[in-house]
């Protein structure tokens, strides 16, 4: 297996650049959103014509949000990748795209960027970070219910030394249980499209998080079966879901909950429901993918999850 690559740690003034890679930005969020990440002491870059380019439901046609994509890779003044949004179009950008001779930054998104993500992930070996986008989390604050997780987000761009604990608050522990392995994942529609490409996920030995909105609990239970029927859970260590919001069915029927909990317990191994990961109305956390990591699944303290990294995400 290729070795992990690890981007340098982000400190305040290094430069961030700003770019849209899925669905057209509102331009007052996107405003929101710079200055909180200014606030932060980060420099920001973008090109205004092409962050706030809009064509159909994309940020773009397709040739241009890859040509803003491989500046943003290979350009030499930004140390990170930040997304605007995400919504649709990121796996236009995957054919052909080849990131070998570029060294690996920090790229911050979810949703829509799981495709870009695991796409790094399983040709490249990158590490990337699933948390908040810039006008999809950092738009509304430091703390604030959509907003953003200061301290998952702080640890995971700049610490380089060793892991941290994540508190996954707010959980509930479905199958208890207290097992290492690396984390992955994300969006869970975006996870089921990968089957079948030169890119689809590698699952094995993984802690994975799976989330999502806006689907009916039939659409989350065909999604589960079938990564399930593909073989994506075999040799799984644990599963993180998130809070699925939006996905509400009828009244008196199943629930995503109720879903996720008669598929996935079939395994056996560890499934903590409810975390502040990805759609979220809740302060968002920060992920590091790629990264080894140990999950604690015990409701006995009344506390919910946690997940520990084992391992720092940057280097120095």
């Amino acid at each position: 297996m290729p070795q992990t690559l690890k981007p340098p740690v982000l400190e305040p003034e290094n430069v961030v650049r700003i770019i849209s890679l899925a669905s057209p930005v509102d331009g007052n969020r996107l405003e929101a959103g710079s200055g909180e990440l200014a606030r932060l002491g980060y420099k920001i870059k973008f090109d205004e014509t092409s962050t706030l380019a809009r064509d159909g439901f994309f940020a773009g046609p397709a040739a241009d949000r890859v040509t803003a994509l491989k500046e943003a890779l290979t350009e030499t003044d930004s140390r990170a990748i930040f997304c605007t949004r995400g919504g649709y179009g990121s796996n236009y950008l995957l054919d052909g795209l080849s990131v070998a001779l570029a060294a690996p930054k920090i790229l911050l998104g979810y949703s829509d960027l799981t495709s870009l993500q695991i796409f790094l992930w399983q040709k490249f070996r990158w590490v990337t970070f699933y948390g908040p986008m810039v006008a999809s989390g950092f738009d509304k604050g430091e703390g604030a219910p959509e907003g953003y997780h200061r301290e998952s987000f702080t640890n995971a761009i700049s610490e380089t030394r060793h892991g941290w604990v994540i508190d996954l608050e707010g959980t509930e522990t479905l199958v208890p249980g207290k097992v290492d392995g690396t984390l992955l994942g994300g969006c869970l529609t975006l996870i089921e499209t990968t089957l079948g490409t030169a890119w689809e996920l590698d699952t094995h030995g993984s802690i994975l998080v799976l989330e999502d909105r806006g689907m009916k609990p039939w659409q989350v239970d065909r999604a589960l079966m079938h990564l399930k029927q593909a073989g994506k859970f075999r040799g799984v260590s644990a599963v993180v879901l998130g809070e699925f919001p939006e996905c509400e069915g009828p009244a008196g029927t199943e629930t995503v909950k109720d879903v996720a909990e008669r598929i996935l317990n079939f395994f056996g191994f560890p499934v903590v429901w409810g975390a502040a990961i990805g759609h979220t109305t809740r302060p968002m956390l920060t992920l590091p993918l790629g990264v080894r990591a140990r999950l604690f699944a015990n409701d006995a303290d009344g506390k919910g999850a946690r997940l520990e990294t084992l391992e720092a995400a940057c280097r120095a």
